[in-house]
């Protein structure tokens, strides 16, 4: 039995930050994306429970990676906006090979 709606859903304030927050950052956006599908996973053969704990903890390992990688570009441009504004006259410098 399948439960119909008349009403379009309306989003929550909480729900509506979530997704423009998801928005700035794709990457993570498609982990958890990929993290709902394995949860809703009606398509193709049903899988076991280890073989969907697997794929679980593999998808939470990238999601765990990604965002310490999207945290890390975020915290690089910080720190290089904050030196800038403490000394004007330091320059940003890549690391020679």
């Amino acid at each position: 039995m399948t439960k119909k709606n008349t009403q379009p859903a309306t989003l929550s304030a909480q729900e509506l930050q979530l997704i423009e927050r998801l928005r700035e950052h794709p990457d993570l956006m498609e982990r958890f994306q990929s993290i709902l599908e394995l949860s809703a996973n009606a398509d193709g053969p049903v899988k076991s429970a280890d073989e969907v704990e697997g794929l679980l903890i593999e998808e939470m390992r990238r999601l765990g990676n990604t965002t310490m990688g999207s945290w890390a570009v975020s915290a690089e441009k910080r720190l290089g906006e904050q030196l800038a504004q403490k000394d004007a006259s330091a320059r940003a410098r890549k690391k020679k090979r």
